[in-house]
């Protein structure tokens, strides 16, 4: 065919045309009908990398023998098929988007879009000239590419729907690992077959945005999936354009781990509660902010004879529940301070009357997002009550010694004191005066008798006696006694050693 076409020299000037084109953006090689590159304007031989016409090529031949070509899928283009032999043959085209490199290197250096026009002789209606219109696509092609490779790479859930008919162009591996849908299966389909918007928060007004190509807020729905069953999400769309088509791209967040997360904290929840309920021990919790109490159990009401309806969204102190303001202050100062109780010694006052002795404990923690403190109780009034009868009977007992031998008095004497911290005070830390008082009681004397055997007045003795109870930590002369013998000291030596010198 051109062979046929009558040579644009014969039959038309080019300075004109030239003049015309020459400060055009758009690239345009100028191309006679017997195959000779005529002309290129500028941006036409710098979209080639070269400076002449010479070097774009003198002939069609020598074009293709300079420039390799590919389609964006990778195809190399057969000589036939390059655009500039297209347009040589009289075929009409438009927006063929073909990828350039020079010579032998494979790598493509531009992205051209090319589209075709014959002009043609107004005397005898053939074609005089033959033009190729190229546009400089590379950057926008290159910022696609960006797009897609991060929008592949992206682990955030993401679909894109062509507006026009709907129908996904591209999905991403975390959409269909988030749902289990197979890639050709989402391409193949709609988004209203593959609905993104399923039971979504607003679905009229993402239906109307969607059709107007607005942006669609964020909303939660829940995707139906392959395989049964839905995922709830958040969806949002936002519009973009994708090789010149209006498009919409959907975003998800996977809320399925929030569920999962509230339906375990739920389940937990329960069973706090059917375990609080059901415990032995009283127990009560409120706020860590002001202690007023949210929540009792049936043992709580037990013990004091509070109802629900009577202390709750009342602190204790407000439901007259401490015997005294010391101990309301110790227990609420420790809570402040962010320390737990354990088996802290308190006295309580029941509704109906009457104290009780109690252990309490506390223990931080958090329900609905709110910081609360958790109390038990434990009921110590009939152990306390045992334990002064106990020492009352020892302390009956211990008037009149005279039935005991030394050893059951000293175990006596240990019930009735509770020994004194190890690390405290030892017998190294008396003096040698009040060791020999210590002695003295040991052997069971009393001040007037202490006196006459040291040979000091008794208010000397007294004064003594008092500085060795706030030594060792005890105010009775037994526990003095059951402090020494715990120590390995009665006095016996010390005594003998004493009367030997003649003391």
């Amino acid at each position: 065919m051109a062979s046929q076409l009558k040579p644009l020299r014969e039959s038309v000037d080019l300075r004109h045309l030239r003049q015309i084109i020459a400060g055009l953006d758009e690239g345009v090689i100028l191309i006679d009908p017997d195959e000779t590159l005529l002309w290129a304007n500028d941006a036409a031989l710098s979209m080639h990398g070269v400076e002449r016409l010479e070097e774009l090529g003198r002939t069609v031949d020598e074009y293709r023998e300079r420039f390799r070509l590919r389609y964006r899928n990778n195809h190399r283009l057969a000589a036939d098929d390059y655009p500039i032999e297209r347009v040589v043959a009289g075929d009409s085209f438009s927006e063929v988007v073909v990828e350039v490199s020079v010579g032998d290197d494979d790598t493509p250096r531009w992205v051209h879009q090319v589209r075709s026009l014959v002009l043609n002789d107004d005397d005898e209606g053939e074609p005089a000239m033959v033009v190729l219109v190229i546009q400089d696509v590379t950057a926008r092609f290159e910022a696609e590419d960006r797009f897609e490779q991060s929008f592949n790479a992206n682990p955030a859930p993401a679909v894109i729907t062509r507006l026009a008919d709907l129908r996904y162009v591209k999905v991403n591996q975390g959409f269909l690992d988030m749902t289990g849908h197979a890639r050709d299966q989402v391409m193949a389909h709609t988004v209203y077959e593959i609905d993104v918007l399923r039971e979504a928060t607003d679905r009229e007004l993402a239906k109307s945005r969607l059709a107007e190509g607005r942006t669609i807020p964020q909303m939660e729905a829940e995707l139906e999936l392959p395989g049964g069953g839905t995922k709830l999400v958040i969806v949002a769309g936002q519009p973009i354009e994708m090789s010149g088509e209006p498009c919409m791209l959907f975003t998800f967040a996977d809320l399925e781990p929030r569920r999962s997360a509230e339906a375990a904290l739920r389940h937990s929840e329960e069973r706090f509660t059917r375990t609080f309920q059901m415990a032995p021990v009283p127990m009560a919790i409120g706020a860590r902010d002001g202690h007023r109490l949210c929540e009792i159990n049936e043992s709580f009401s037990g013990l004091t004879g509070h109802e629900e309806a009577t202390i709750i969204g009342r602190s204790l102190a407000e439901a007259g529940l401490w015997a005294d303001e010391r101990t309301r202050r110790e227990v609420e100062q420790a809570i402040a301070d962010g320390r737990d109780l354990r088996g802290h010694e308190v006295r309580i006052a029941a509704r109906e009357g009457g104290h009780i002795d109690c252990l309490v404990s506390t223990v931080s923690i958090r329900i609905g997002g709110d910081d609360c403190v958790l109390w038990a109780f434990q009921d110590i009034t009939q152990r306390k009550a045992t334990e002064i009868e106990l020492v009352e009977a020892i302390e009956a007992v211990m008037k009149d010694t005279r039935w005991f031998s030394r050893s059951i008095m000293d175990k006596l004497a240990r019930l009735r004191a509770p020994q004194p911290d190890e690390n405290g005070a030892g017998i190294d830390d008396l003096t040698p005066r009040e060791r020999e008082v210590l002695a003295q009681i040991c052997r069971g004397l009393d001040d007037k008798s202490i006196a006459r055997a040291l040979g000091v007045s008794g208010n000397t003795v007294r004064n003594h006696v008092a500085r060795i109870y706030s030594k060792i930590g005890v105010n009775r002369r037994t526990a003095a006694a059951a402090w020494a013998r715990a120590r390995g000291f009665d006095g016996e030596a010390l005594i003998a050693g004493r009367l030997e010198n003649g003391g």
